[in-house]
């Protein structure tokens, strides 16, 4: 027996790293963008472990800071951003190499995005029967080239990107605005998505089952040159509904 909703109507999914390899598509754009146009002298492993203390110094305060607001809009000048103070760790000042560096990693990453193997036999399996929506953070027009990058906008009547509300997961505003525009009740939904603080604890908070994906491969370039592994729950946070290591898995818990 399923341990979903009985009465499931609507599947509400975060994107990357739940649908598609994001991170996998950051790492291979990231080191295609450094070898390319990264400054003499540094290897593209050396350029992308400066990279990534770059964005954790910088991604902190990214929220209390006026760059949020940019950010929201528009990706490429936070990115230019951390792609200058990347270089300025190994002593170059060049901000036109940042934004060329930037650009390359972009495009590279945009390239390299793909849907995970099972990811459209699932959608096209639960298209026809259920209400489907995505739930996704990051600026609204990396989020839509993802979008249509991988060719999924079919298949989500309902779709809510942090730079075009303006916020995003966690906050409540998020998932309550899923349900009143979709029609849904808290008991009829679903969340599924990898990141149990920004997907998973907030449904659950709401009332909503969830799926928590978990993948070996669920781990940032951010971490570079650390030992961090794929985000785990704290010991006293409530459990998801279930945990998976796949969309197929999902699928058959919806099936029953």
């Amino acid at each position: 027996m399923s341990v979903l909703p009985t009465n499931l109507r609507a599947v509400f999914f975060d994107l990357d790293d739940t649908l598609c390899g994001y991170w996998d598509a950051s790492k291979k754009g990231m080191r295609k963008a450094f070898e390319q146009h990264g400054p003499p002298g540094f290897t593209p492993d050396e350029m992308i472990s400066h990279w990534a203390a770059a964005f954790r110094d910088f991604s902190k305060g990214l929220k209390q800071t006026g760059w949020y607001q940019t950010y929201l809009k528009n990706g490429e000048p936070t990115r230019t951003e951390q792609m200058r103070l990347t270089l300025e760790r190994v002593g170059v000042k060049d901000n036109d190499l940042a934004r060329t560096i930037g650009n390359a990693y972009a495009f590279e990453r945009n390239a390299n995005l793909a849907l995970f193997d099972d990811a459209l036999s699932v959608l096209n399996a639960l298209h026809p029967t259920h209400i489907m929506g995505l739930i996704t953070n990051g600026p609204a027009d990396i989020q839509r080239q993802e979008i249509e990058t991988l060719g999924i906008e079919p298949y989500f009547p309902f779709i809510y990107i942090e730079g075009e509300m303006g916020f995003g997961k966690p906050r409540p505003e998020v998932f309550i605005r899923a349900l009143v525009e979709s029609g849904t009740a808290a008991d009829e939904v679903v969340m599924v998505g990898n990141s149990y603080a920004h997907d998973i604890q907030p449904a659950i908070e709401m009332g909503w089952a969830t799926v928590w994906i978990r993948r070996d491969s669920d781990v940032p370039p951010s971490a570079h040159g650390h030992t961090i592994k794929p985000e785990s729950k704290p010991a006293d946070a409530p459990e998801p509904t279930a945990t998976v290591g796949s969309l197929s898995e999902f699928l058959r818990l919806v099936k029953g």
